[in-house]
């Protein structure tokens, strides 16, 4: 992009707008077409619009996964850098690729980047970013947490052209089809990301005609500096200082040991250092990441902290990063990374709890922290394959605003949980409980947010089961003396009896028989603030709404109960005259 051209306030609030609908009608084109559920229904895609030299993020849709959008920004530096050595980009080329280690996530996540030609030269990049089914490797769904090397986890595609100056290579499609379990559900998201992509690139086109390059070029621009300059700010009001905060995985399914994520978070001079140094080293299992999306997880995380800052590379200006190589945080391949989304989620974790301890007032309590990556699959009796896929939803953190949100879906994303209508639809399963899972969410002055109850039937004669998961032995924290959320649970039903996974919140090849059951009861979110702060009335609704026990508000709010069920007036303000346990 190029031009000198100024934009004032109106214009660019208009622009601003203009360019946030250009991504948010390429997620629509996207969901609508997808044969997938995963991204039709629960909507785990994203789609931005990318600087012509540097591959910054400039615009991002607001019905897409946050974390997509951070981390697609290393994926278009990825293809600048690929088309440099290979002859340049032309009008007509689209890339595509899934590589974890160059500017992806995970292999189920596929790329497609399109240049916008104007005048001759780039003017932006428009990419889509979307979760197929299916992509090959030892389990179907792709969520191996059995993984020792990415080549379990399925094909890895680096970036290569799937059009070229406009011709669309078949040769592509076809090796890509051949490698999945799920060839027409490939086929129909590719399909709907190239539609989405080419929807993208005529909008920007009318755009550009009605205001001009160089006042698109200013206008984009302007908002980058904007969110510098913001953000900035913000990190200006923060105490200085270094503080320091660390959380845990259970395991990388593999050993069954703990991880830690360390933070020491320094604010100095309107500017933010993030020093994950203390972090545990890279893993046998697959909850590695790379350093891109370590980078990706912080600006979510970041995101959610100071939320009026305008979601764009600008984010990032003011914050240095300190990671090491040797880290789980930050691998090359072969090292698996299939459950990246574990790992993400424990990082922002971790980031609100530092924040927390400098500035309450924008801190949240840390959410349930898994996806449950949960993946049946089997053949029906004439012979076709089946595979679910889905994740599940938990609770949210509390706020200095107020309880966080029961059931929700990651911080990580925008994306909605699959209905169970549509789950039951598609796969031979039945749901005997979906319902809000009560004493789940932390206790607090504000309350976390509650989890779930998943219990799970099959209705076919037998299915292979895979669960990956955290949260089972380290409970989402409360943060400014909020409690702890209630941790993953995970049982299955075998003929002998229930049973739990040996690795607490991972379990690979486990099969079941028709009528048998698997349960999820998912973490709620950290609470905030001391529990006893909560006025009794709140503490009632809760109990009368099932959300909390009676027996947990009398042992965590100090709120008692008579025999008829109604509150204890006097035997409350004994409670409340102790100090809670800590």
């Amino acid at each position: 992009m190029s031009g000198t051209a100024t934009v004032d306030a109106v214009t660019l609030a208009i622009l601003k707008g203009r360019l946030e609908q250009i991504a948010d009608e390429m997620d629509a084109t996207l969901f609508r077409s997808a044969f997938n559920p995963i991204i039709a229904e629960a909507h785990d895609a994203s789609h931005g619009i990318y600087d012509a030299a540097t591959g910054e993020t400039l615009v991002q849709g607001k019905s897409g996964l946050p974390i997509f959008v951070g981390v697609m920004a290393f994926a278009v530096q990825a293809v600048i850098e690929k088309a440099r050595l290979r002859g340049g980009i032309h009008q007509g080329d689209v890339w595509i690729f899934n590589d974890p280690y160059d500017g992806g996530t995970h292999l189920s996540d596929f790329r497609l980047v399109k240049p916008v030609f104007r005048d001759g030269a780039v003017f932006c990049f428009l990419a889509s970013v979307g979760h197929w089914h299916d992509v090959g490797g030892n389990v179907p769904g792709n969520y191996n947490p059995a993984a020792t090397e990415c080549f379990q986890e399925g094909m890895l595609i680096p970036p290569v052209k799937l059009y070229d100056r406009g011709a669309f290579r078949q040769d592509v499609v076809d090796i890509l089809s051949a490698n999945s379990r799920l060839p027409m559900s490939l086929y129909g998201d590719l399909n709907g990301q190239i539609n989405a992509l080419e929807l993208g690139e005529k909008r920007m086109h009318a755009l550009i005609d009605d205001y001009g390059a160089p006042t698109i070029s200013a206008a984009l621009a302007a908002l980058k500096a904007r969110a510098a300059e913001m953000m900035r700010a913000q990190i200006a009001e923060l105490p200085a200082g270094t503080v320091s905060a660390e959380d845990f995985l259970d395991n990388d399914g593999i050993v069954d040991e703990p991880l830690k994520i360390a933070l020491d978070l320094t604010i100095g001079d309107g500017r933010m250092v993030m020093d994950f140094s203390r972090s545990s080293p890279a893993c046998a299992g697959p909850v590695n990441i790379s350093r891109a999306t370590t980078v990706a997880a912080c600006y979510v995380a970041l995101k959610h902290v100071f939320g009026d800052v305008p979601a764009n590379a600008g984010v990032l200006e003011p914050v240095e990063f300190r990671i090491d190589p040797g880290s789980l945080l930050s691998v090359t391949a072969p090292k698996p990374v299939g459950g990246y989304t574990e790992t993400i989620l424990r990082l922002i974790d971790v980031v609100f709890q530092a924040i927390a301890s400098i500035a309450p007032g924008p801190a949240m309590a840390c959410a349930y922290g898994t996806i449950n990556a949960l993946s049946l699959a089997g053949h029906r009796e004439n012979g076709q394959r089946w595979v679910m896929f889905s994740f599940f939803g938990g609770g949210h953190g509390a706020h200095g605003g107020g309880d966080g949100l029961n059931h929700g879906n990651a911080p990580i994303s925008t994306a909605t949980i699959p209905p169970l209508e549509i789950l039951e639809a598609a796969y031979p399963v039945r749901f005997t409980q979906w319902a809000l899972r009560p004493d789940s969410g932390g206790p607090g002055r504000h309350r976390g947010g509650l989890g779930a109850v998943y219990e799970i039937e099959l209705l076919e004669k037998q299915a292979d089961v895979f669960l990956f998961g955290e949260r089972g032995r380290f409970a989402p924290r409360g943060v400014v003396g909020g409690g702890d959320a209630a941790t993953n649970r995970f049982t299955y039903q075998q003929h002998d009896g229930e049973q739990r996974p040996q690795m607490v919140s991972k379990m690979v090849g486990v099969q079941l028989a028709r009528g048998q059951r698997l349960r999820l009861e998912t973490p709620g979110g950290g609470g905030y603030g001391p529990a006893f702060l909560r006025p009794v009335d709140e503490v009632a609704r809760d109990v009368r709404r099932g959300f909390v026990s009676a027996e947990q508000a009398a042992a965590s709010y100090g709120v008692a109960y008579s025999a008829d069920g109604a509150v204890d007036a006097d035997a409350t303000r004994q409670l409340r005259s102790r100090e809670p346990a800590t």
